[in-house]
């Protein structure tokens, strides 16, 4: 998919966003998804209308009192969880799709859909379009490192890449650190098999020298090199590149890791009268390091490098994931993270990049 003019754009809105939330994406949907939407509103003060079958979300709207609250815009199909990429064509008049064009139109600033991911990425993608000079939009994640967030892309919207695709990539996750986390210049470093310079296949090694030089003057990155799998959580850097294959394989593998030890240290904190004793006494720190590490508290992933804003959220999401996801496009969305993309990626061919690696 080629970038776009920028007439095609929605035109910037001077008041807060307005949040599309996807009401039937999801295994969970309608009923969570709008019971995120109203927490959304109602706790979160964020601006939020909800895209579906107007009858079903209506009555979940009534259950929690908030028919007057939400907005409902309908759409009678929806992306089911198992469908992939062609549900871009299958689906026209899909919730995603319907939500895509209130964003072409002005109407709403954001999507946010916990359905299926290679839907929700070809859908938006198709009619969102990438902005002048993507190649291709990406997956970003945070990891929970702290005291800011560590950015890891892409997390699965491209298997195959490209080497200056993942120059992008890097653009694009250092938008998304200075939009979101306020990272004055981010740290990029690439995911790889070694620490060395030089270790990796040849996409790694490539898009390594092309990062080392990639960016013109403010722009320029701050390249730190490789970043091994055990880095990941370790905050060396704000920005982590890599293919989607890999990316997602990471991110499977962290968030495997994550949910078997904190089930380890729930059997270990009630094998005994004492360890039951001793949980009780630091329950505050153990609520803490449980939301550290729980996927929705991030509120999925950000699709980057589209003409308009998209947040995919767990498919299993819950009311707090669902609202942690609005908090995010709402972030994105107002912090105008189209333009800071727009200022990084330069709106020409890609094939610069590899002249100006040769050249140095």
């Amino acid at each position: 998919m080629t970038g776009t003019s920028d007439a095609e754009a929605p035109a910037p809105r001077t008041s807060p966003p307005i949040i599309a939330v996807d009401a039937m994406g999801g295994d969970n949907a309608p009923r969570e998804v709008v019971r995120g939407a109203v927490m959304a509103v109602r706790e979160l003060g964020l601006r939020v209308l909800l895209v579906g079958r107007r009858t079903e979300i209506a009555a979940q709207l009534a259950e929690e009192g908030a028919l007057r609250d939400i907005p409902v815009v309908h759409a009678e199909d929806n992306i089911a969880m198992h469908e992939g990429a062609l549900a871009s064509w299958r689906r026209p008049r899909s919730s995603a799709a319907v939500a895509c064009r209130l964003i072409r139109r002005g109407d709403a600033d954001a999507l946010v859909s916990a359905g299926s991911t290679g839907g929700i990425v070809a859908t938006s993608t198709v009619r969102l379009r990438t902005q002048p000079g993507v190649l291709r939009p990406a997956l970003a994640v945070t990891l929970p490192t702290g005291p800011v967030p560590t950015i890891m892309l892409d997390a699965g919207a491209n298997a195959d890449a490209k080497p200056e695709m993942l120059v992008q990539f890097a653009h694009l996750g250092c938008a998304y650190a200075q939009t979101a986390f306020g990272v004055e210049r981010p740290r990029v470093g690439v995911l790889t098999i070694g620490s060395e310079p030089g270790k990796g296949n040849k996409l790694i090694r490539r898009a390594s020298e092309l990062l080392a030089t990639a960016g013109e003057g403010s722009q320029t990155l701050d390249f730190r090199g490789n970043v091994e799998g055990h880095d990941l959580l370790l905050g060396k850097v704000d920005v982590v590149v890599t293919d989607g294959h890999s990316g997602n394989v990471a991110l499977k593998t962290i968030e495997g890791t994550a949910a078997f030890t904190m089930n380890a240290l729930k059997e270990a904190l009630t094998s005994s009268t004492m360890a039951r004793a001793g949980a009780v006494l630091q329950r505050g720190a153990l609520r803490r390091l449980r939301e550290r590490f729980d996927s929705e508290t991030y509120g999925g992933a950000a699709l980057l490098g589209l003409n308009g804003t998209v947040v995919v959220a767990h498919g299993d999401s819950g009311p707090e994931g669902i609202a942690h996801a609005c908090r995010l496009a709402h972030d994105l969305a107002g912090g105008r993270i189209g333009d800071q993309i727009r200022r990084r990626v330069p709106h020409r061919s890609p094939h610069w990049l590899h002249r100006r690696a040769e050249e140095r």
